[in-house]
């Protein structure tokens, strides 16, 4: 293999996001966009020198070496369905379905085919991340404290549960990525919504959620998510393990002992960055060792932001 050549299942900001990063790394290709926007589709491809096609088929024809599928929750199924019918490489942006069937469905069908997958959960590929779970190797994790502090996204569907998910589900996920990875899996959620949604007009999701987690290793925990102010105020976990305190976001860990305070500065950029790089030498090598998010889990991530939405529609307690 020479450049990977890929096809990009979508044309909206995510994808421009993804499109960028890969045609700045080395000897990777944009070979074909689709989008149900023809016109948007057109405007990503010659941006980069790419093919704008009609849908997945024709962008598969094109002989690529791997697909991202970047589409609105609602949308997924269709997309991944035919890329991995044919055995193609296949990078799914989060989260990656609303009805959990179709993810379930996606993921044993990927088990079977043995498809090479990843999700973008990038704030996995933070170095301050992997600074966070060394801390923590060797300590009892007792609370966990989430938050996603933020606006609503200039996307028509956003406000719309039965199109977005909502905000865990559409934001928060990435927080729940975190905890699972830092804190250990969950095995029970219970929540409350808002019931009043945010200033915009049609919106029917929850303005404000929290959540409470319980923790397979005996940690129990806290989400609170909120899509009503104008800015993203913050994003991000607190872990308290034995003589620890932890501050994990995008630009930094604060790390607090009794001894004193220390924080390490973080890019995220650089996670953006790695998690397609991470996918592409998979892609060239065949070596799967560098994908932190494959899809399988991804879907532990997807079913518990599920489990936290249901609780708050519910009103019960939800085993995950």
């Amino acid at each position: 293999m020479t450049a990977v050549r890929i096809g990009l299942v979508g044309a909206g900001g995510v994808a421009q996001r993804h499109a960028q990063v890969l045609s700045g790394l080395p000897e990777v290709q944009l070979a074909a966009v689709t989008d149900v926007d023809p016109a948007a589709a057109e405007k990503l491809a010659s941006a980069y020198g790419a093919r704008a096609l009609p849908d997945v088929t024709a962008v598969l024809s094109e002989g690529v070496d791997a697909v991202y599928v970047c589409v609105p929750p609602f949308a997924h199924g269709p997309a991944e369905r035919e890329v991995i019918a044919a055995g193609v490489p296949l990078f799914v942006e989060k989260p990656i379905a609303l009805d959990r069937d179709i993810a379930v469905a996606l993921a044993a069908d990927i088990a079977e085919r043995k498809i090479l997958t990843a999700v973008g959960h990038h704030w996995r590929y933070l170095a301050i991340v992997d600074k966070a779970r060394e801390l923590l190797a060797d300590r009892e994790v007792r609370l966990v404290t989430g938050a996603w502090l933020d606006k609503v996204p200039p996307v028509g569907w956003w406000p719309h549960r039965d199109r977005s998910g909502g905000p865990v589900v559409e934001q928060a996920a990435h927080v729940l990525d975190l905890a699972r990875h830092l804190a250990g899996e969950v095995t029970q959620v219970s929540a409350m919504g808002s019931g009043i949604p945010p200033a915009v007009e049609g919106a029917d999701i929850d303005g404000s959620t929290v959540a409470t987690l319980r923790f397979a290793g005996g940690a129990v925990g806290t989400l609170a998510a909120t899509c009503v102010l104008g800015w993203k105020e913050r994003a991000g976990l607190e872990i308290y393990a034995d003589g620890l305190a932890l501050s994990v976001t995008e630009d930094g860990l604060t790390i607090r002992t009794k001894d004193g305070v220390t924080t390490v500065d973080s890019d995220p950029a650089s996670a953006r960055v790695a998690v397609d790089a991470a996918f592409v030498a998979a892609v060239r090598s065949g070596d799967r060792s560098g994908i932190r998010v494959p899809y399988a889990e991804a879907l532990r991530t997807h079913t518990l932001a599920l489990a936290v939405a249901s609780a708050a529609a519910t009103g019960r307690t939800v085993d995950v």
